[in-house]
């Protein structure tokens, strides 16, 4: 990235009023929070973290009760990205803080690859603060081993939805119920501690919704779900300036729409976990000092470009829906913050609010400061030997993505090296073309790219690349 400094942390900057946010015009939302002044919390913040599965932006007819009181009371972040668009690559960044090339996880199968003194969790533990975690863990993470720097915890074996396998505080068992159901009991039961117990907490909530099979739980299996009828680049017939893997996919509108159908059914049962989550919070006069974030751990296409799922530079698989809301912070109610904001800058924002300075690096910037990037890295690479899409990487600004496809060399044992030969390229302007329909690298000539500044943001995207 081009702005690389470490996160101001042990400092916390509140909004005192709406004048401080119309003075930072220029980096609404959040960072129009007072630069300097005493805390408005008396005490360090809990902190409740709910990192949704596959969650796309636009799922808002799903979540009302979680849009009202983390968006009608909080903050909502308009241009909330992953880094990595993928389960366990995406929530070790919200855990490390980190891009995937730096922590190592860069796929599914690699949830050891962690360095777990680098995480969170860790850091508020070794902090003083009570820590759980309820629900899914990283994939292909052994159920039977207990998740480092956690106090309590019931994870799942990923993913099922009904009577699943869990390790509940080291012991391995089977817990009939619903997922998010069996998820929200656990985590209420932890926080009902908070009344006998005065540390301050950590919850992280990971539900297994909105991933696939996308099984509802029984009461919304026939939930009527508002009609779509798609969005210009679903599926987008004419895809010849795009990878062969994009011109080769298949998908229909029935496709996405079946599968944005099954995921907000889901849905529905963590927003209604949410709400006991903030009713338990309320009984507990814990409400307002507890500091909330919700992001979904990547986006999904409803054949988008052809595609469902996630894994491509396009913006339904990265853009995710990102809240936050902290009542004893004096944020403003029903905030928007326009900042372009990633899963990298969670675990800074966390231990920014309670006063801890990481020991360990990191890549993003705590939300609670004045950062305002201007483009992001999102990365992706080929997943085993059969995959069909290239490992690639991207510059993501509000007004354009850069991202260029690599071949990536190997030695004879399938170890890689270098940065890859680039491949294909593709250039949007997301201002008059925000569904990514025409790639204007296609068929381009050299004075075509020195327009679109194509070898300056080669540049930045190869900086980006080994930071």
């Amino acid at each position: 990235m081009s702005d690389t400094s470490q996160p101001q942390v042990g400092r916390r900057r509140f909004l005192t009023s709406a004048a401080a946010v119309a003075a930072a015009a220029t980096v609404p939302g959040v960072a129009g929070l007072a630069a300097a002044g005493k805390a408005g919390a008396a005490t360090r913040p809990n902190i409740l973290l709910i990192i949704t599965d596959d969650q796309p932006k636009h799922t808002d007819w799903a979540t009302q009760k979680t849009v009202d009181w983390l968006g009608g009371q909080g903050v909502t972040f308009s241009h909330g990205h992953v880094t990595t668009p993928l389960c366990a690559p995406s929530r070790s960044s919200i855990f490390s803080g980190r891009y995937a090339h730096n922590h190592g996880v860069r796929n599914n199968a690699s949830a050891y690859s962690l360095d777990q003194n680098t995480t969170v969790q860790r850091h508020l533990k070794q902090a003083g603060y009570r820590t759980g975690l309820f629900g899914k863990y990283l994939n292909s993470w052994n159920v039977a081993d207990n998740p480092p720097h956690f106090e309590e915890w019931a994870i799942e074996v990923p993913v099922v939805y009904n009577d699943g396998q869990y390790n509940v505080n080291g012991t391995v068992q089977t817990i009939p119920g619903y997922s998010t159901t069996v998820i929200k009991g656990q985590t209420l039961a932890f926080l009902d501690k908070a009344a006998t117990d005065s540390r301050p907490w950590f919850a992280v909530v990971t539900p297994k919704a909105s991933h696939e099979p996308n099984t509802p739980e029984d009461k919304y299996a026939d939930t009527a779900v508002p009609a779509w009828n798609g969005r210009p680049s679903v599926p987008e017939d004419d895809r010849s300036d795009k990878p062969v893997y994009v011109q080769n996919a298949a998908k229909t509108l029935a496709d996405g729409q079946a599968a944005r159908e099954r995921q907000l059914r889901t849905l529905l049962s963590v927003d209604d976990a949410v709400q006991a989550f903030r009713d338990k919070l309320r009984a507990l006069q814990q409400l307002d000092n507890t500091l909330v974030i919700y992001i979904g751990d990547n986006g999904f296409q409803w054949a988008d470009h052809g595609l469902l799922g996630k894994g491509t530079p396009y913006s339904p698989a990265h853009e995710v829906p990102f809240y936050l809301s902290w009542p004893a912070a004096g944020l403003a109610a029903g905030t928007t913050d326009n900042r372009i904001v990633a899963n990298i800058d969670i675990a800074p924002t966390i231990l920014d609010a309670a006063g801890i300075n990481p020991t360990t690096p990191q890549d993003g910037k705590s939300l609670l400061s004045q950062f305002n990037r201007d483009h992001l890295l999102v990365e992706w690479w080929k997943q085993g030997t059969a995959g069909v899409k290239h490992t690639w990487a991207s510059y993501v600004a509000k007004d354009k993505q850069y991202v260029e496809h690599y071949h990536l060399h190997t030695d004879k044992n399938g170890t890689v090296s270098g940065a890859g030969d680039v491949t294909f390229r593709e250039y949007y302007d997301l201002v008059d073309d925000k569904y990514q329909l025409t790639n204007k690298l296609y068929q381009a000539t050299p004075a075509d790219e020195q327009d679109l500044s194509i070898p300056a943001l080669a540049a930045q995207l190869a900086a980006d690349r080994s930071s």
